[in-house]
């Protein structure tokens, strides 16, 4: 299965020539690019897909999600081991 999860930006930087964020999802850090949400700040909710933010949402609709993908045991599976 393949979802897109929601994640707060922790921080922005760039990566070759990218930007890039460090994206906290349910306690689980991850790398997500940008460049398709160029406008996305810090403390901001994201959906990410496959290494990329590709819309942003409310903090209320991020938890909800989450929340949502916990109950059905999909968050583990997508996430898989952390990185760091």
């Amino acid at each position: 299965m393949c979802l897109g999860i929601p994640g707060k930006i922790v921080e922005r930087f760039e990566k070759n020539g990218l930007q890039m964020a460090r994206v906290d999802i349910g306690g689980i850090s991850r790398e997500a690019c940008l460049d398709y949400v160029p406008e996305a700040q810090i403390g901001e909710y994201c959906i990410i897909h496959v290494g990329f933010a590709i819309s942003l949402l409310s903090e209320s609709e991020a938890m909800e999600t989450l929340e949502l993908l916990r109950q059905i045991g999909a968050i583990e599976e997508e996430l898989g081991p952390e990185t760091t």
